[in-house]
């Protein structure tokens, strides 16, 4: 019976890159995927396309390109990615300029397009954001991104059409993993089930090593070995949907049934109802199994039909934020931490213009006298202040009070930072899926 190899490269836009590279040297792997979006990660990369065409896809693509093109290229691995981010087809054109350059010949590179709806999304201002039941036209004025989480039919159109490297945007974090399964298989559009013991499977991989004890540990309670090493999963998974999970043997870090189940139940809504763009999953009969150390075989997946609609994630500018800190150390640190507090507050409380979510925290336990160990006694203290307003300017005046504690507040104060950061959010909308047109373009590195 059919089997292949499929392996977690990345988790998140800028995770390790050498557990990746370890799989692929040493796990005999098929398929590699690289997870690299979050729902603001591709606002933010739409923001940096607009002030340049040619950038947009993920910070450190070519980086890690760069190390993965030969491997995959040497033993015949394909890489599946979402860091396209906002520019998919720039992405390609980069890799395969790298490529060439390495003199990696006979490589097919694929960009999956269709998720970015940025410029039609004012024709859909009158549907209802999820989030908050307002319509969409509440934010029209601050929109400055709308990507579609897409399924996984781009993808396996690319690997029919046999591309090695396939680079997408918004694609949904299990479809980079279902892909794969559906090609090689053969699987139909239409067998829910399959579907939903795929997605199971790319759940399980798209946060790499979260599943393999990196958002699993928990000191004296949960015990991780070699953590510092924690190595990334990788799944067998033969033609019935039949497998299991495991990581290289040498790698730091487990897989256990209970890995497994925290990883299960990770951002998902109900279990029974997990919607993807390929199909609703039910993961309420999932069982896991130890089959070896480090080796645990999954079960009871199964999926229902698709619904006609896919999830928009619409970026927003919504405010700035503006921060100041400050240390305070030795005798009566917190007392003139606490009077430092008092006077921003009282600073902030006249001003001419409005700071929601003030926070004025005190942080901060051995950074400026201890070294490695829990001190015996308080003698530091760092105060925070951090709000959020309507304007860069106004943000900027917050951030430069706390620093101007330095010589108009209690003694001693030092280390004072400051800064000002955009708040990016995100409002999402189901639209219809006859509205999308998902295309795909190629280059070869031989032409």
């Amino acid at each position: 019976m059919k089997k292949i190899r499929i392996g977690s490269g990345a988790g998140y836009a800028g995770d390790r890159l050498e557990p990746a590279l370890d799989l692929m040297e040493l796990g005999n792997l098929d398929y590699i995927c690289f997870e690299g979006l979050a729902e603001r990660t591709i606002a933010l990369a739409q923001k940096t396309k607009k002030t340049d065409p040619n950038k947009g896809y993920n910070d450190l693509l070519l980086y890690r390109m760069e190390k993965v093109l030969p491997l995959a290229h040497k033993n015949k691995i394909k890489v599946i990615t979402n860091m396209g981010a906002a520019n998919p087809e720039s992405a390609m054109e980069e890799i395969t300029v790298l490529a060439k350059q390495m003199g990696l010949n006979n490589l097919k590179i694929a960009a999956v397009l269709g998720d970015d709806i940025s410029f039609t999304i004012l024709d859909y201002l009158d549907h209802t954001v999820l989030e908050t039941n307002q319509p969409l036209s509440h934010i029209e004025k601050d929109i400055i991104s709308a990507n579609a989480y897409l399924g996984c039919d781009g993808i396996v159109d690319a690997l029919k059409n046999n591309a090695d490297i396939i680079i997408t945007g918004r694609v949904a974090d299990p479809s980079l993993f279902l892909a794969p399964m559906m090609y090689e298989f053969g699987w139909k559009h239409s067998d829910w089930e399959k579907k939903g013991i795929g997605t199971l499977i790319g759940h399980l991989l798209e946060c790499a090593g979260q599943v393999t004890g990196g958002y699993y540990a928990d000191p004296g309670i949960k015990e991780v070995p070699k953590l510092w090493n924690l190595g990334f999963p990788y799944v067998e998974v033969n033609e019935k949907g039949e497998g299991f999970i495991t990581k290289l043997k040498n790698a730091g870090g487990m897989v256990t049934t209970a890995t497994c189940t925290e990883q299960l139940l990770y951002e998902i809504h109900d279990p029974e109802n997990y919607i993807t763009p390929d199909c609703v999953a039910d993961f309420s009969e999932v069982k896991f199994r130890e089959i070896e150390n480090n080796k645990v075989a999954f079960s009871g997946a199964t999926g229902k039909s698709a619904t006609t609609s896919y999830k928009v994630s619409v970026g927003y500018q919504n405010g700035f934020i503006g921060e100041g800190q400050i240390s305070y150390g030795g005798p009566n640190c917190i007392a003139r931490a606490l009077l430092a507090k008092e006077i921003v507050e009282k600073r902030l409380g006249k001003l001419p213009f409005s700071i929601s979510e003030l926070r004025c925290d005190l942080i901060g336990i051995n950074s400026l006298f201890d070294k490695g160990e829990m001190p015996s006694k308080i003698n530091e203290v760092r105060l925070r202040v951090a709000g959020k307003t309507a304007s860069k300017g106004e943000a900027q005046f917050l951030a430069n009070e706390v620093e101007t504690l330095y010589t108009n507040g209690p003694y001693g104060g030092g280390g004072a930072t400051k800064k000002v950061d955009e708040i990016i959010s995100i409002a999402s909308v189901l639209l219809p899926k006859e509205d999308f047109k998902i295309k795909v373009l190629y280059k070869n590195t031989s032409s």
